[in-house]
């Protein structure tokens, strides 16, 4: 990576240096609060292993920029991140009765902005969006987006003020607590596993013209946060429905030459392994409560009681991408699949299972959830940041209409 470094008014913005800025960058991110609020809660994210740049190393390629004081006493008041990858914009449908093809965008993302509470107001948040959007430009990207609360006033008007951002899109992120006892499955249906191979035979053959789909997918399912891909599909229960078991399980091609009636897939995410969530801002009386029913629980896990997890210590989470599927029944086993999740995430130590979604994703019905713990509008703003494309017919893509659904990469979660 190239250093950039400017000086102006004593504030020094240049690349992270992991051999002497962790503990700084690890300070502005104890001080700034993160995730939602609302309603006595707040979620607060905390690097793992003392490595503030985890959360976008396992992107192609990716920056992280600090702002530092001048003078004698240099102090780190700031930091951002960013990535770059390639992505799905939109579609282009042949004329010779073929499928549609994808038509891809190279995309950078702005992770993580932080400003210490003492230099806020200061032009600093600016400085680093400007400084990450010249390394975006030089690598070729051409928009980039970032997420952010709808509430959270001072980024929006930071972005759609100061830096030419719009309003894109409104997903809704969904988060389940992992309870004491185990989920039960669905009857007749059958969750199998998938190897790499089928798994992204599977997601280029059927979502590859989805938004936001990485066109390198065989990174994402390959990296070693990944946790595997799992296919539901009903079993056996109807006249001329064949067993699916993993033993007559023949691949992919196969499998999506002659599709059952319905089908589902997702695949997991380790972030326990990267960062960690904490609530705070509970009353003593709710830590109470949610004490007692885990109690139950464990005490009567046949009873099925929906305990609160222990979300007011630092705890991990799962989360649930490539969701998608196909008939009548897709949602049911959705269903069945976020339970398989759920009990995958119990036996790994977490407090929830999550994922984003499209706000008008149809399988969304299938997606439990606690409605106090989710967010139903997260925010994405994005930026045009060049003028060139690969086919002239894609058009603007920052004022295109959302569609039904959206691939949300894990890498940038």
């Amino acid at each position: 990576m190239v250093t950039m470094a400017v000086e102006e008014r004593t504030i020094l913005i240049r690349e992270f240096d992991a051999l002497r800025d962790c503990a700084g960058a690890e300070a502005v991110e104890t001080m700034c609060e993160v995730g939602a609020s609302g309603s006595g809660k707040l979620f607060l994210f905390t690097d793992l292993m003392g490595d503030p740049i985890c959360r976008v190393r396992h992107s192609p390629a990716y920056l992280m920029l600090v702002a530092e004081t001048g003078g004698a006493t240099k102090e780190i008041v700031g930091l951002i991140r960013g990535c770059l990858k390639t992505v799905t914009c939109g579609k282009k449908t042949p004329r010779n009765g073929k499928p549609p093809v994808p038509l891809y965008t190279k995309l950078a993302y702005i992770l993580g902005l932080r400003v210490s509470p003492s230099h806020r107001r200061m032009g600093i948040g600016l400085k680093l969006v400007t400084r990450m959007e010249e390394w975006f430009r030089e690598k070729g990207a051409e928009y980039s987006y970032m997420a952010t609360e709808k509430d959270n006033e001072a980024s929006i008007r930071l972005f759609t003020g100061r830096c030419g951002y719009s309003k894109f899109r409104t997903p809704s992120i969904l988060v389940q607590p992992v309870f004491a006892h185990r989920l039960r499955l669905p009857h007749r249906v059958a969750i199998l596993q998938l190897a790499l191979a089928d798994a992204e035979s599977l997601y280029r053959r059927r979502f590859s013209t989805m938004e936001f789909f990485p066109r390198d997918i065989d990174a994402v399912l390959g990296n070693s946060l990944s946790l595997g891909t799992f296919l539901a599909v009903a079993n056996g229960g109807g006249p001329g429905e064949q067993e699916v078991t993993s033993a007559n399980w023949a691949g992919t091609e196969s499998f999506l030459a002659d599709p059952p009636a319905s089908w589902a897939v997702l695949s997991l995410w380790n972030c326990k392994d990267v960062f960690r969530l904490e609530v705070r801002g509970a009353s003593r009386v709710k830590r109470w409560l949610a004490s007692t029913s885990r109690v139950f629980d464990r005490a009567f896990p046949w009873l099925g009681i929906p305990s609160v997890p222990d979300l007011f210590r630092p705890f991990g989470f799962y989360f649930l991408y490539g969701v998608g599927g196909h008939g009548p029944d897709a949602a049911r086993l959705v269903t069945a699949l976020c339970a398989h999740a759920h009990n995958l995430a119990k036996e790994g130590g977490c407090g929830v299972v999550a994922t984003e979604v499209a706000s008008c994703e149809p399988l969304r019905v299938g997606i439990p959830h606690w409605r106090r713990l989710s967010c139903a509008e997260d925010l994405w703003c994005m930026k045009r940041l060049g003028e060139d494309y690969s086919d002239g017919s894609v058009g603007d893509w920052s004022k295109s209409l959302p569609g039904p659904s959206i691939f949300v990469d894990p890498r940038e979660i």
